[in-house]
């Protein structure tokens, strides 16, 4: 038999805020977290402007993590690792709970970000900084947890991935608890070089807050964000047995590969679509019980236009009425982050029955018709919600998160 799986805890650390709480306020506001680019001097670059976490994380992760330890971290991993140590000390999680063996840690992860720009890297630690397997292991070094532990790198669906992975998991009984994170900072001018080249990256640096745009007319590609994300998921049985706050239920995913082109997506959304129809069915729901979609909305010309063909091949007429929201227009694309961060975010629309804004849509692209909450936050109400995670090399995600 499957088990339900439920969320029980969520964090995130992003350009908004060093926690969900504020990155969830700033959202609904419509701030934007880009602006010039300071982990670095930028000039020279085509591009100069990102989404760099908001200032004051290192201070803030002295509080979790001993500067030892932390020597042995890049400031990537340290944001991984500082983000699930807060979702556990937030919502109540006691480690000692449960059976070791039956807790997991998957995490999602393209880089650690000890490129250029990383300080502190010796040959006594290149080594530990470098492991993308090394957030999960901490994380689970910290809490004793003998399950599952490992990373996943599926490009922009790593964390959604991870998502995937830790409900199959659960749902068959494989594990009682599993910590999903992602994190992931591309700020550094030799991945920014290589973006621009591929003609992938918005330009607009004399105008950052305004330069993510997705589903505009004038969308000149995405910004780079950075940053982490956590969701820990239990089966509901557990959940329910400790007494714990469950904050919305995993109704399930789909995991899909393009196999078309390593960067380009299937024509008309075919490969997106295909991914949420599937989702849907591993959920036990239908297409026309969604309230809410977070879009993969990238502000590149076309993942929106396809996305928006998608949504409305799997919606039909109902797509006008679903709102349609973008995180990464004040966020950024958090790369391996994006799937757990906008996964957080998604299940705290579903919480508060409220969606959150997106950003900069003042020039509509023709094509692009769907209701993608231009405004500002709106009422909603959401019993089934999907967030979307479509990635280079053909990776797709689609998770179905449903409230408790």
């Amino acid at each position: 038999m499957t088990r339900k799986v439920v969320v029980t805890g969520i964090n995130t650390i992003t350009a908004l805020g060093l926690d969900i709480d504020t990155t969830w306020v700033n959202l609904l506001k419509g701030r934007s977290g880009v602006k010039r680019i300071s982990l670095f001097d930028p000039a020279g670059l085509d591009t100069q402007i990102a989404a760099e976490v908001t200032p004051g994380f290192e201070e803030y992760s002295q509080s979790f993590i001993k500067k030892r330890l932390a020597k042995q971290m890049t400031r990537v991993t340290r944001m991984g690792v500082v983000c699930a140590m807060e979702a556990v000390k937030k919502y109540n999680i006691d480690p000692d709970y449960y059976s070791k063996d039956r807790c997991g840690v998957i995490y999602g992860v393209v880089n650690t970000g000890n490129s250029s720009v990383e300080k502190g890297t010796t040959f006594k630690n290149t080594i530990l900084k470098s492991m993308n397997n090394a957030m999960s292991a901490w994380v689970s070094l910290e809490y004793g947890f003998e399950g599952p532990n490992y990373t996943i790198s599926t490009a922009c669906a790593s964390s959604a991935y991870a998502m995937g992975n830790a409900w199959d998991l659960i749902a068959t009984n494989q594990a009682d608890m599993v910590i999903v994170g992602g994190a992931d900072s591309i700020v550094n001018p030799e991945e920014i070089r290589g973006f621009n080249e591929m003609l992938a990256l918005s330009t607009d640096n004399d105008s950052p807050e305004r330069a993510s745009r997705p589903f505009s007319k004038d969308r000149d590609g995405f910004v780079i964000g950075e940053g982490a994300g956590v969701i820990i998921l239990e089966a509901e049985e557990t959940a329910r047995k400790r007494g714990a706050t469950i904050l919305a239920e995993f109704k399930g995913h789909a995991l899909t590969s393009e196999a078309y082109n390593i960067v380009s997506p299937k024509a008309e959304g075919e490969g997106m679509l295909q991914t949420m129809k599937k989702s849907i069915l591993n959920a036990g729901i239908e297409p026309d019980e969604i309230d809410h979609i977070n879009a993969h909305g990238t502000s590149t010309t076309l993942n929106d236009l396809y996305e928006t063909k998608a949504v409305k091949k799997l919606l039909g007429e109902k797509a006008y009425n679903v709102p349609i929201v973008s995180s990464k227009s004040m966020v950024g694309h958090t790369i391996g982050a994006a799937g757990t961060i906008e996964g957080a975010v998604t299940i705290r629309s579903i919480l508060e029955q409220k969606v959150h804004p997106t950003i900069n849509l003042d020039e509509p692209d023709p094509e692009l018709d769907l209701d993608y909450v231009k405004e500002a936050e709106r009422d909603v109400k959401i019993n089934y919600a999907l967030s979307n995670s479509f990635a280079f090399g053909g990776h797709n995600a689609t998770l179905v998160f449903g409230k408790y």
